[in-house]
């Protein structure tokens, strides 16, 4: 029977197996048999991995192995990000001569004193240089107030600091103040936490460096000038003999320096909640923009021109999509006014006015 089979049985049976994988292995390089599979694929209503489960064990050898590929490729491209950061510092260094020629605009001192009349009508600099910009870019006005503004017209400079080598990756955003009524500081300082490596629990993730947490300062208010809180009064109604007391007390107040006492991102393990995640969210994207737009092209969005190609390359999106939907047949004219128009390339947060 073949229940009493001995060694030769599984002899043959190993052979039969062997065989087995080489026919498989044949088939699969057969064109037919691939073109098969790639009707079976593009007709299956069922999810990818349900369509993998159906493969045979030689094809999904290999798709595993394309997939330790791919984990291998998301680790080398971490270090490439990682030299790309070194370049950054380097090339930042090539870069500070000519911000400090540029910062001149605030420190220019007439060599031949003139009359007070005259001196008025050639202010020194350019007056209210990193305020006008914070009006004019849509995603940093939408964060100050009106009781920011008096403040931020003491804003000198914003500078780009990145970690040194051997460091973690970071950088730090310097904000260099006057001399001001408000605060002491010279400058307040937002210090952005990098990553380049994948996520071991997700490799095929990674897309490259992500800012993962931030650190703020703190801001050292001279008395009563604190903008990120306010004083109310409360009532208070004693239980016991009824009387009633008004107290004051100090709240959180909306304010763009609240900018540098950020929420933290959770490490202990636990999530934060949806309105948490989408603060922080922005708060990286503030960053990002700060570094990546704001400062290297600081002149361009004082006078407007880098919000105004922004606008341009988006509008040349949408007259290009316009003109497409004109050369379909039977495209009803109103019906064009109202269909979506294709969302453009660029970045959210590059986005402006």
């Amino acid at each position: 029977s073949l229940s009493d089979g001995g060694p030769a049985d599984s002899v043959e049976a190993a052979k039969n197996a062997s065989n087995t994988e080489k026919l498989t292995d044949q088939v699969m390089q057969n064109p037919q048999v691939l073109a098969a599979l790639q009707e079976r694929l593009d007709n299956v209503s069922h999810t990818p991995s349900s369509y993998i489960e159906t493969l045979p064990k030689a094809v999904k050898r290999r798709i595993n192995a394309l997939k330790q590929l791919q984990v291998r490729c998301a680790h080398i491209e971490a270090k490439f990000y990682e030299e790309v950061h070194d370049l950054e510092r380097k090339y930042a260094a090539l870069y500070q001569p000519l911000f400090d020629k540029g910062d001149m605009k605030n420190k220019v001192v007439i060599a031949e004193k003139e009359a007070a009349a005259v001196e008025e009508l050639n202010p020194k600099g350019i007056p209210e240089f990193w305020f006008t910009i914070f009006r004019n870019v849509d995603m940093l006005s939408e964060l100050v107030q009106e009781y920011d503004e008096p403040i931020l017209k003491h804003l000198q400079d914003i500078k780009v600091k990145f970690s040194d080598p051997g460091q973690p990756m970071s950088f730090v955003l310097e904000f260099h103040f006057e001399p001001n009524d408000y605060f002491t500081n010279p400058v307040l300082t937002k210090t952005y936490k990098m990553k380049s490596e994948p996520d071991k629990a997700d490799p095929f993730s990674f897309e490259g460096p992500e800012i993962v947490d931030c650190d703020g300062c703190t801001i050292d208010w001279k008395k009563g000038k604190n903008v990120t809180v306010k004083t109310i009064k409360k009532k208070q109604k004693h239980k016991g003999r009824g009387t009633v007391r008004t107290i004051t007390k100090q709240v959180p107040n909306e304010s763009f320096f609240n900018f540098f006492s950020p929420l933290k991102a959770s490490g202990d393990g636990e999530s934060l909640d949806e309105d948490s995640e989408f603060t922080l969210a922005s708060d990286f994207e503030i960053g990002h923009f700060f570094r990546e737009r704001i400062v290297p092209r600081a002149v361009l969005y004082f006078t407007g021109e880098a919000i105004e190609d922004d606008d341009n390359f988006e509008e040349g999106e949408e007259g290009e999509e316009e003109e497409l939907e004109g050369d379909e047949e039977g495209e009803d004219e109103d019906d064009a006014d109202v269909n979506p128009k294709k969302e453009p390339i660029q970045p959210a947060e590059c986005k402006q006015q």
